[in-house]
């Protein structure tokens, strides 16, 4: 699988052993501000070395086969915009997680969007899921609004879903299934 790839015109999704640590640790610094409210594991105290850590479980999963993360790569110049994938996996039942995060540089590109319906394909055609859910928290419209341009369905609140930074939180569930994405 190393040099398995999904991509489209702007971006391509590596998995994250193709990527080097200090990219990583590079785009969480940038974000910080916008990742430390939604994602529990960017924190003040990130290092290198959590990115590091990061990757390695990364590799660990894939060989695994119980995530596939992605790193997102813009085909222009190669550069690491965020990361992506399907984890959370329930192999009884077909069904996976999809997350994405983007470098706040690159916010309200269509970034996320293009990295989730990449995402989708390889869930539903590659990985034959039956379902791809999406959690977002209530507050959290950024990741929401991504959900519905990739043709989620909002199917409801799911009631102290979410431990973020800040606390408890409801959760919005979205999800895709292959009916949905012909």
């Amino acid at each position: 699988m190393e040099d398995f790839e999904l991509k489209d015109d702007l971006i391509s999704l590596w998995p994250n052993r193709r990527i080097q640590a200090a990219a990583v640790y590079a785009a969480v610094i940038e974000s910080m501000p916008e990742l430390s409210r939604w994602m529990p594991w960017a924190h003040p105290g990130y290092s290198v070395g959590d990115s590091q850590n990061w990757l390695k479980m990364s590799a660990e999963c894939w060989r695994d086969e119980t995530a596939y993360e992605f790193a997102i790569i813009d085909n222009r110049d190669g550069s690491y915009i965020g990361g992506a994938g399907l984890n959370h996996l329930d192999r009884l039942n077909k069904v996976a997680n999809l997350g994405y995060w983007i470098r706040s540089s690159r916010c309200k590109q269509g970034i996320a969007t293009r990295a989730a319906r990449l995402l989708v394909r390889f869930g539903l055609d590659t990985l034959k899921f039956n379902r791809i859910e999406i959690l977002a928290a209530v507050e959290n419209r950024g990741s929401q609004r991504v959900a519905e341009k990739v043709g989620a369905v909002r199917e409801g609140i799911l009631r102290n879903q979410l431990s973020l930074p800040d606390g408890i939180h409801d959760a919005v569930i979205f999800s895709i299934i292959p009916s949905d994405s012909r």
